[in-house]
């Protein structure tokens, strides 16, 4: 649906200039953008963009001149990202669908809260709680017990096994797995991963007389706090024996794995392809970068954050930057870096002497 300029920076606490009564039907790159469209040209960057298209309206970092810019009408926005998380929130499409399908297969024991969506071929366990204002696509799977809080997005493909809690508003992407049985299992006799950790290495191989993997079944489900969100194909493993843990406010990027009986803090961020272990506890507002790794049973303390590609091997203390395998402090791992560099010309250097 089309908007004025003047609503849009209503919307956004922005100031808005020139002929703040056009209509945008929707946002646009600057090159890209035809004369309905709102560029988007947030930073001097985007500047010489907006000469390519044919754009009338544009979001404008402060400072820039709309009229040199050949726009009729523009909205200043102080912090660019800040602006476009408001702006996509306006421009997004409704979700789909409104009521039960009939071709998905709620147990009669369920509670289905009210004005809520179900898509087709979506199975509800038994006394399973869905809260009232959540929307659920097709072919997705809740288990026996599962409860859902008000005002959920559950996107195609989502599972949610037994002992899954879900707060309330919380978005969980295609195919993301909640409640998976943790990756947990123990031989008879210890086995040589074990024999490593407890002599650094330097102990014996041995061959086991009997070397099955035996199971340790995961009975603690998940328990997701409110406003959290889980990207596509993202797993949060059940715990063994309490409940694995994400706090409100958590986003969890696609292709992310916590493992069993990990406590997430809230206001955490864990990008694409990063890795918490077991038992391990991040504090609130931790950022663990993309393709991290966290071993298991450690303690991240607050407001840490870990470089993407870092591997995190023992306990870090709150608000710490760290980089690299192992992680070390920032500061530590560029002077490691540098001084890695600068090794094939200090040998040479020191050849010539």
């Amino acid at each position: 649906m089309a908007q004025s300029v003047k609503d849009i920076a209503a919307a956004l606490g922005a100031e808005a200039f020139g002929a703040v009564d056009l209509l945008v039907d929707g946002a646009s790159e600057p090159a890209a953008a035809g004369p309905d469209d709102l560029a988007l040209a947030m930073t001097p960057a985007y500047g010489d963009a907006l000469a390519q298209g044919r754009a009338r309206v544009a979001v404008i970092w402060p400072g820039a001149d709309w009229q040199a810019l050949g726009l009729e009408a523009a909205i200043i926005a102080p912090r660019a990202r800040l602006a476009m998380a408001g702006l996509t929130q306006m421009l997004d499409q409704p979700l789909p669908g409104a009521g039960i399908s009939p071709h998905a297969a709620v147990d009669p024991t369920a509670l289905i809260g009210k004005n809520v969506t179900i898509g087709a071929f979506t199975v509800v366990g038994p006394n399973a709680v869905i809260g009232d204002n959540t929307w659920i696509a097709d072919q997705v799977s809740i288990a026996e017990g599962v409860q859902l809080g008000a005002d959920c997005q559950l996107h195609a493909g989502v599972r949610l096994r037994r002992g899954v809690r879900l707060g309330a508003r919380v978005i969980l992407q295609p195919n993301a797995a909640i409640g998976g049985d943790g990756f947990s299992f123990v031989t008879a006799e210890p086995s040589n991963v074990e024999l490593a950790r407890e002599t650094l290495g330097e102990g014996d191989i041995t061959i086991p007389d009997d070397p099955t993997w035996h199971r340790i079944h995961s009975l603690g489900g998940v328990e997701i706090g409110d406003d959290v969100e889980v990207g596509a194909n993202a797993c949060v493993d059940a715990g063994t024996i309490r409940a694995t843990r994400v706090g409100a406010g958590t986003k969890i990027d696609s292709l992310v794995q916590v493992g069993h009986n990990v406590i997430v803090g809230e206001h955490c961020l864990l990008c694409a392809q990063a890795g918490v272990a077991g038992s391990t506890v991040l504090g609130d507002r931790v950022v663990v970068g993309g393709k991290a790794g966290v071993a298991d049973n450690l303690i991240v303390g607050d407001d840490v954050v870990l470089g993407g590609g870092s591997v995190v091997l023992s306990n870090v203390p709150k608000g710490r930057v760290m980089m690299g395998y192992p992680a070390t402090k920032m500061q530590t791992h560029i002077e490691g870096y540098k001084a890695l560099r600068r090794l094939p010309r200090t040998l040479r250097d020191l050849a010539k002497r």
